[in-house]
């Protein structure tokens, strides 16, 4: 099948790890994979569709079109297809208006509703676009990870214990809320440090925070120069969309994850096996006492975790997600 994905950017964290990893070993099952960014201008979303004719189906990824310009694009592609890996249809988590939009939920309904197929990044969000279509239109294919890229962490018993984590301005928000349970692990586990891998920093005391500016090419190896990886998310419906990829990326180092439950960290962190969830400030202090203290366990439970990633949300999995969608689309429009 001869593909076009309609992006934002190609550089665009979404479409890295949902499209263009695929990208190599969907070609290898005969499947092609091309990129067009959107066009933001009147003119040009006016035009949008008109020189895709001659492609099998178009990919429109997260972004939410005016239904005017959905319609117009349904009726010039052969197929239409929706990707989203976050909760689009909401406002964020910091917004100052609060989660509900009724325009982005408009437009999520038109744009589901033209679809002939959606793909999810996870339970949640499939949960919602089956809200509008039936939910054999649904399927959920997870955010999923290069292993190839990430040298596996060493778990040094010596030395000191670095905790990482890895996000971006935006992201980094989330974590400044979490403020005074860092701090509070930085006065009750001595030794602990933080690495920040972003591209604004800020601080924690007394928890010492190690800065490392991010960059694609040193990610993975930055974060498997590191013991123990944190994510928390605020427990609001945002949060519950999203597909957790920092996790998968510290898991992929083989790091032990601890991170509190909210949406799929849940099902990625589970306790004494891939890391441990926390919630309340000790059960925080709880979890990274233990690791901090135990070379063995962080190894044992880091293996564990790549182990699951490899088997179900690495890019060699997920790509057989992708083909069975696609081969399902096929015979589905050929049937009709």
């Amino acid at each position: 099948m001869r593909l076009v994905a309609l992006v934002e950017s190609e550089s665009h964290v979404c479409c890295r790890y949902r499209l263009t990893a695929f990208r190599r070993a969907l070609a290898d099952a005969g499947h092609s994979l091309e990129f067009r960014e959107l066009p933001q201008s009147l003119a040009g979303r006016l035009a949008l569709g008109r020189d895709l004719t001659s492609y099998d189906a178009a990919v429109l990824q997260r972004k939410l079109l005016p239904r005017w310009a959905v319609t117009l694009l349904r009726h010039r592609v052969r197929r239409l297809l929706f990707d989203f890996d976050d909760a689009v249809y909401l406002r964020d988590s910091y917004s100052a208006k609060g989660f509900d939009d009724p325009k982005r939920a408009t437009r999520f309904r038109a744009t589901v509703e033209a679809c002939d197929l959606v793909i999810a990044g996870n339970r949640f969000l499939a949960e919602e676009a089956q809200k509008y279509v039936p939910a054999d239109r649904v399927t959920v294919i997870p955010t999923c990870v290069d292993l190839d890229r990430y040298p596996v962490a060493e778990h040094s018993a010596t030395g000191a214990i670095k905790l990482v984590w890895v996000g971006s301005s935006s992201t980094l928000k989330g974590l400044e809320r979490f403020a005074p349970t860092l701090s509070a692990i930085g006065r009750a586990v001595p030794g602990v440090r933080l690495k920040l891998i972003c591209d604004r920093f800020t601080e924690f005391p007394p928890l010492p925070v190690e800065r490392c500016v991010w960059s694609e090419p040193r990610e993975a190896e930055e974060i498997a120069a590191a013991d123990i990886g944190i994510g928390w998310v605020p427990d609001d419906p945002w949060s519950r969309g999203k597909c957790a990829l920092k996790v998968l990326q510290y898991q992929a180092a083989g790091l032990p994850v601890v991170a509190n439950p909210v949406g799929v960290q849940g099902d990625f962190v589970r306790d004494n096996e891939t890391g441990f969830c926390a919630s309340t400030t000790d059960e925080w202090i709880g979890a990274v006492r233990a690791l901090a203290g135990a070379a063995t366990l962080r190894k044992r439970l880091g293996e564990t975790a790549r182990r699951e990633v490899r088997a179900r949300y690495s890019v060699a999995a997920g790509v057989w997600l992708w083909i069975e969608a696609l081969e399902r689309l096929g015979s589905a429009r050929k049937a009709g």
